[in-house]
């Protein structure tokens, strides 16, 4: 029986754990490390950072954990594969061999390339989402470090896997497997305790990162090295399996990955066994994602303190709209206003005693958000309501991004593995595609029968995980037990989610049926607006929108509350 191959994740965003790296490494036994360092809001930030240096566009923090985690991979065995190189994975390759010369570490550096498409006019990245065939071909070919630019996270898994088993592109089962496993790691410790609903329930402390145990058939285990913090069971992976996912069939440049076929059971402690997934042709397009910047933005929070709440938010809005009426650049394109009633009455400290106003402003031209709106705050020190003040002095405004998703044939994207001779491979997209087409719901179970029920939060029997894709967001919700899923799918209905989250009423929201997790996964389109760059929302990237969720009351089983 071939033996698993041991992937290990190191980091899950750019600015994640800098010392996960070395942790990884000699924490215990690994074939392959891997590291996450792309989001869409990191293209952005990458890309302006190119524009000031044409030789950077890639994630120099990478670079720096390599001063000394690439002897230690040297001395272990451990292949690095990550898609730091962001815009420039070329030149990431080069600073990682001119590091291997200065330390005198005999590794081959490989790159996959290709990502990089025409900008369009006005746009300041485009890029699409590849597979892992080139990151495949690169270790195939001898390579101790692969980089990548834009490469869908779970390549990262797909590739290396792909490599060491022999897959081609038509084993769709064992490279869904991947998948799975790949998106469980990508965000490193959201799947071992980080940002989990029931966090109560474990000692968290100082998660450790995740680690795929992965078999010939694409099935793996999920687990973590002995000894570190946090905790692997089937309800940290159920939730990292629902982050930023959307209907049951998760298309992607490798295999669409049937979600509803996944199935969790645990395998001991801090082991969570990941079987039965089944894989579909991928699709014959790619995801490109476009960045723009949008044009400019400032923000102000006043800090409302003591009584008459309303009224004082209802003063200052009118002073700030009579200032900059009679200001030479007028009012912004965009104002946005926001009450946050964080007082209570009769309050202790004045810090609880006080709600905050934030006003948000967005315009195409830098001065109009600029002075013409700090100035106004100033001005209106000594002239506005009792205990005027600000959480911080109003700033000269900063540029937002835009980003957008297109969808292109995949053969007309280049697929480049640029092997450690310095040859390069093109890497033919799948012969066999499928388009993309939703699932069938399947039958529902009979519902709980009814009951006394006890009004509480929807959290004390129901897990939420939530996230951005894009101007979309994604509420992942899952629950521990059968009766508690007979009541769930028939209770959290799209309109029912809509009446307990009301910001989400009147958007176009999907609700999917995951019954093997038994959990629901609801797509909010537009809930974010333009993205998360365009910082449109208090909680631009839908982190919290899941735990919002949580705490709305509604009639639960009181059946289901005693367990």
């Amino acid at each position: 029986m071939t033996a698993p191959l041991r992937i290990g994740n190191a980091s899950g965003f750019y600015g994640d754990r800098f010392d996960a790296l070395r942790e990884m490494l000699t924490g215990g036994p690994l074939d392959v490390l891997t590291g996450d360092y792309l989001a869409e809001l990191t293209m952005l930030i990458l890309g302006r950072s190119r524009l000031k240096d044409p030789t950077r566009g890639y994630a120099t923090t990478f670079l720096r954990q390599l001063e000394e985690g690439l002897g230690l991979a040297h001395e272990r065995g451990v292949r690095i594969v990550a898609n730091a190189g962001g815009l420039n994975p070329a030149g990431l390759a080069d600073a990682v061999r001119e590091l291997a010369e200065k330390t005198g570490i005999p590794v081959r550096v490989a790159h996959v390339e290709g990502d990089g498409l025409p900008v369009p006019d006005g746009f300041l990245t485009a890029n699409a989402y590849l597979g892992g065939a080139g990151i495949a071909a690169c270790l195939r070919a001898g390579a101790d470090v692969v980089v990548t630019g834009r490469v869908t996270d779970a390549a990262l898994v797909t590739g290396p896997a792909a490599a060491h088993f022999g897959w081609g592109p038509d084993d769709h089962d064992a490279l869904a497997g991947a998948v799975v496993a790949g998106h469980v790691l990508e965000c490193g410790t959201q799947a071992t305790g980080g940002n989990y609903a029931f966090f109560r329930d474990h000692a968290l402390g100082r998660p450790g990162f995740p680690i795929a145990e992965i078999h010939a058939d694409g099935s793996s285990v999920i687990t973590k090295h002995d000894g570190t913090g946090g905790v692997v069971d089937t309800g940290t992976v159920t939730a990292q399996l629902l982050y930023e996912t959307g209907g049951a069939r998760y298309a992607g440049p490798d295999v669409t990955t049937r979600l509803d076929t996944v199935r969790l059971t645990q395998d001991g402690p801090d082991r969570v066994r990941v079987s039965g997934v089944l894989g579909e042709a991928p699709p014959p397009t790619l995801k490109v994602g476009l960045n723009r910047l949008g044009g400019w933005r400032n923000e102000v929070v006043f800090v409302l303190t003591g009584l008459d709440i309303e009224a004082k938010a209802r003063l200052v809005r009118d002073q700030f709209a009579d200032a900059l009426s009679r200001s030479g650049t007028g009012r912004p394109d965009e104002v946005h206003w926001e009450l946050a009633r964080t007082d209570r009455a009769d309050a202790a400290t004045e810090e609880t005693a006080s709600a905050l106003l934030r006003l948000v402003v967005r315009d195409r031209d830098p001065e109009a958000v600029g002075r013409a709106v700090s100035g106004v705050a100033i001005e209106l020190a000594l002239a506005s309501y009792p205990g005027f003040h600000v959480t911080a002095p109003p700033g000269s405004g900063s540029p937002y991004g835009v980003f957008e998703a297109r969808y292109v044939p995949a053969a007309e994207v280049p697929h480049i593995a640029v092997l450690p001779d310095g040859r390069r491979e093109r890497q033919e997209p799948p012969a066999r595609t499928r388009a993309l087409h939703a699932v069938e719901q399947p039958p529902l179970p009979e519902p709980l029968p009814a009951g006394p029920t006890r009004t509480a939060p929807l959290g004390r029997i129901a897990g939420a995980r939530s996230g951005d894709k894009g101007g979309d967001a994604n509420v992942g919700v899952w629950v521990r037990g059968d009766d508690a899923w007979r009541w769930l799918v028939h209770e959290l209905t799209v309109e029912r989610f809509e009446e307990l989250l009301p910001e989400t009423s009147g958007l176009d929201v999907e609700r999917h049926v995951l019954p093997n997790l038994r959990a629901l996964n609801f797509v909010v389109h537009g809930l974010l607006g333009e993205g998360v760059a365009a910082r449109h929302r208090f909680d631009p990237q839908a982190k919290a929108v899941g735990e919002w969720l949580r705490s709305r009351h509604l009639p639960i089983p009181v059946a289901l509350l005693a367990l």
